[in-house]
């Protein structure tokens, strides 16, 4: 990676070095276009790329023609392929998603709805028994057992993203959190810790911050990011035969989280979580991570109390959640009757930069706003990394058009 300062000129400037951001440089240097990724961190993928559970998602959950199906689906397949030609340790392992009890099942039936007309291949709906068999310590009335899904280090794909884009003649530049944006007739000059660049377009995947980046490009976005935390526990090593690949719960429709699952991953161990709390700073890892500016921003915003509003009991459930394990336990009890307090420790953590409209709604869909000369990616959750490729192909197809 290149971390030198000074002044550059290029066709385009992407701000955020997670895996949309690096693959949207990919892809617009395989066109031939001169690109230089702005991260504000040490090093890449250090956020929600970094944190998340590495699952390659298959397709399952996203409403039919909506960006998240359309851009998973493909972008799934071509991650499979980067995995193989740069040989990316990665395991399509599929997984079972169980309802607990009778109410679930319309819900369970909606989902295996969704992915068949999704086009996964493979979908099969399972008994009590035949969910046995499959894992043989999950408990469930009925289950949907899908063979698409896989585990890989997303942090070793950004690595092979970052190689491909110095290969082209690309620039990853750490360290260089953008500081101001200004305007001119070709183009725009971007401030940074590591230098300024000119450049023709600017990309904003910025994850966590970029709202505030659309605003110092004099965009305005209509909406603001809420960060909200979601924690692991680890099943230690004598317990991790009683979930074999990943089970997952059929999820709340009302909610854009999965609800608490099991994944194994591509590395050894066994994740169990995560939960969804209100993290008090953008990078707020931890209960003790507080930002004054960053919860005074939530404070502020309408569409935060409107959303507190309208679920302020599932909030606080959650909260007892995160302070309690013996809460967190007893969720996963529900998948797991077996398992106990004695089974998990305390994990990682990872946070999500949700995108809230002013009325209070999570936004379930990709977001991209476009400016001039600009491209926001706003609301880039789940599966992001795993429609990555796809996403990167979808920007780049727009700086190309405009310019």
């Amino acid at each position: 990676m290149n971390t030198q300062g000074g002044m550059s000129t290029r066709d385009a400037v992407i701000v955020g070095g997670g895996i949309v951001g690096l693959a949207t440089a990919r892809a617009l240097a395989s066109r031939g276009r001169r690109v230089t990724v702005l991260e504000a961190e040490e090093g890449i993928a250090r956020h929600q790329t970094g944190n998340n559970s590495g699952v390659i998602h298959s397709g399952l959950y996203y409403k039919p023609g909506s960006l998240k199906a359309e851009n998973c689906v493909a972008g799934r397949d071509r991650l499979y392929e980067l995995c193989e030609t740069r040989d990316i340790p990665y395991e399509r392992c599929g997984k079972l998603v169980v309802a607990s009890d009778e109410n679930e099942i319309p819900a369970l039936d909606e989902l295996e709805r969704r992915g068949r007309a999704n086009g996964l291949q493979g979908l099969r709906r399972l008994g009590p028994d035949e969910i046995r068999e499959r894992e043989p310590h999950v408990a469930g009335v009925a289950g949907l057992e899908v063979l698409e899904t896989g585990i890989v280090d997303y942090k070793a794909v950004a690595r092979a993203l970052a190689a491909e884009i110095a290969e082209m003649d690309g620039e990853v530049r750490t360290g260089a959190r953008v500081t101001a944006v200004r305007r001119n007739d070709s183009g725009l000059t971007v401030e940074s810790a590591a230098g300024e660049v000119e450049a023709a377009f600017l990309v904003n995947c910025g994850g966590l911050h970029c709202d505030r980046i659309a605003r110092l490009c004099g965009d305005s976005p209509n909406i603001r990011i809420v960060p909200f935390r979601g924690e692991y526990y680890e099943v230690v090593e004598g317990r991790r035969h009683l979930v074999r690949d990943l089970v997952y719960p059929v999820p709340d429709p009302r909610f854009p989280f999965l609800g608490v699952h099991f994944t194994r991953m591509i590395g050894g161990g066994l994740e169990a979580g995560p939960n969804a709390v209100l993290a008090l700073r953008r990078e707020g890892y931890r209960w003790r991570d507080v930002s004054a500016r960053d919860m005074a921003a939530v404070a502020a915003y309408s569409g935060f109390w409107r959303l507190a509003m309208r679920y302020w009991r599932t909030g606080i459930m959650e909260v007892l959640r995160s302070l309690s394990k013996r809460r967190f336990v007893a969720a996963l009890q529900k998948l797991v009757p077996e398992i106990g307090m004695a089974d998990v420790v305390r994990g990682g953590a990872g946070v999500r930069a949700q995108a809230v409209s002013r009325e209070g709604r999570t936004l379930d869909d990709f977001l991209l706003l476009p400016g001039r000369r600009t491209l926001h990616v706003l609301n880039a959750p789940s599966p992001a990394a795993t429609a990555s490729l796809a996403i990167g192909d979808k920007i780049a197809d727009h700086v190309l058009q405009q310019g």
